[in-house]
């Protein structure tokens, strides 16, 4: 530790102690920790409200309010609160406050949370009060807040005490205020077009959905070893099968890979399954749902994020995988991509991985993940994905080496996922095995066989189409936050030593 971390981490000790001293006088005369305060109005709306009035105009309307929130600064004989609507400042009126209010006043510090009624009036500055005429501390604060113009400049920090985070900033309250409009509006969507929301188990026997690596865990009572949900794609689909024809789910997710700006190995996803819909009608409900969604969340259908405008009011750009690597890559539009041997010397070319199983479908995929999902800017849908890499996918009915599905990308990121469900139960079983002889080769991403999803196939699933949209990357383009850490309230971090 520097001198200088050591003379602040001294000095921080020795406010904590100067406050702990205050609360245990204040214990002898009273309970410290009163939850009897109950207040009536807000900061903000009081803002709202006054808006247009003056100070004769407020004088003359005599406005008693009831007001709690935490004292952020103190200027003279004014103490500025913040709720979880916004601010407002109090007067210290020594002509109407008692003595012994006067004197606990005294005693309160930046971040103690207080109560107060008064007459709501504005200073010559122009600035909305409340003229106190009874105060009390409500909570005492016993550690003293990050420096007011600066809260929590180290981003792991902010990170670790995202409680310290939302009390210093107003920015980071707006993007989880966003994150909650965001869901509320995906939710509306569908809800408005007679989806039912559902709940699946986040624990599960065999884990299915997507291809990833699950976090292992041990059921005592039932002697099993269980995973937790990688997706809940394979059980929402069950109750396709069972009758409920249009269903979501707001699901917590786990796979247990990496870090990055876009990967947290806990992540919420949003998923949906149509009867009677293919993956068209699937990315025409995704369109309208994310435009609702940035319509509500910034108020407009146009985004900035990153420096960057994406404009969701236009038509979302439609194109096929292997249309894609050619439009992006002029330099491969004489390419034969339906070779192994040519597709092979350009993943090579590209520094993609190779594999001896690889074949066709999944050497295109190492292409476009290589050389066009960096460049895919605007919204655009892709389509047309081998069947190789979309083993829960319904084959295409002109082309079997390709499915009905599609991956929706803004700023060069993969947004969603869907497509027309493969309701065929044997075909299902046959991709299921090849998932197994992958696992079986070394791919611990790769899916298990899932004997009941079969059974329940074999009982008939209507034609249906399902999506998968992440929430995490959606709030990340919608709030212009760079990182995924920064829309998740709680991110994981290694422990501090």
């Amino acid at each position: 530790m520097s001198t200088t971390d050591d003379t602040a981490a001294q000095d921080e000790n020795r406010l904590i102690a100067e406050r702990r001293a205050k609360l245990e006088k204040l214990r002898a005369t009273r309970n410290a920790f009163p939850n009897d305060f109950r207040r009536d109005a807000l900061a903000g709306d009081l803002q709202k409200a006054c808006v247009d009035e003056d100070k004769e105009a407020l004088e003359h309307a005599g406005r008693r309010v009831k007001v709690a929130g935490r004292i952020m600064r103190m200027r003279g004989p004014f103490l500025v609160i913040d709720d979880v609507s916004g601010q407002i400042q109090l007067y210290v009126n020594r002509e109407w406050l008692d003595a012994d209010t006067l004197a606990e006043i005294k005693t309160w510090d930046i971040g103690d949370i207080v109560g107060a009624e008064g007459v709501v009036n504005r200073s010559g500055k122009g600035d909305l009060y409340v003229n106190m005429d009874t105060a009390r501390l409500l909570t005492k604060s016993l550690r003293p807040l990050p420096d007011k113009y600066h809260g929590l400049t180290d981003r792991e920090s902010r990170y670790r005490q995202r409680y310290v985070d939302l009390i210093m900033s107003e920015e980071t309250r707006r993007v989880f205020r966003a994150r909650s409009i965001t869901l509320d509006a995906v939710r509306d969507y569908l809800t408005d077009r007679d989806f039912l929301e559902v709940e699946t188990p986040a624990m599960q026997t065999i884990p299915g959905g997507a291809a990833a690596k699950p976090f292992i865990t041990y059921h005592n009572a039932l002697d099993l070893q269980m995973y937790l949900r990688i997706a809940p794609e394979l059980y929402l689909k069950r109750l396709v099968v069972g009758g409920f024809e249009r269903v979501f789910e707001v699901a917590r997710n786990f796979r247990n890979e990496g870090l990055s700006t876009r990967h947290n190995p806990e992540f919420t996803m949003l998923e949906f399954y149509c009867a009677y819909a293919d993956y068209r009608d699937a990315m025409d409900l995704t369109e309208g749902m994310i435009r609702q969604a940035a319509e509500r969340a910034t108020g407009s259908a146009r985004v900035l994020y990153q420096g960057e405008e994406f404009d969701f009011g236009q038509p979302f750009a439609r194109m096929t995988l292997p249309d894609s690597i050619r439009h992006y890559n002029p330099d491969l539009a004489e390419a034969d991509l339906g070779s192994v041997v040519s597709l092979r010397e350009i993943v090579a070319s590209l520094g993609g991985e190779l594999r001896p199983e690889f074949g066709v479908g999944r050497l295109q995929l190492e292409i476009f993940d290589k050389a066009v999902e960096h460049k895919l800017r605007q919204p655009t849908f892709i389509t047309a994905y081998p069947t190789e890499v979309s083993p829960l996918a319904r084959r295409n009915d002109l082309d079997p080496s390709v499915t009905d599905r599609f991956e929706l990308f803004i700023g060069g990121r993969e947004i969603a996922n869907g497509f027309s469900e493969l309701n065929d139960p044997e075909d299902q079983a046959e991709r299921f095995r090849a998932q197994v002889a992958l696992k079986d080769a070394g791919d611990d991403e790769a899916m298990h066989f899932d004997a009941d999803y079969i059974t329940a196939l074999e009982y008939g699933m209507p034609p249906t189409a399902g999506v998968g949209i992440g929430i995490d990357r959606l709030v990340m383009l919608l709030t212009d936050m760079p990182s995924i850490r920064d829309v998740l309230l709680f991110p994981h971090l290694r422990p501090q030593v």
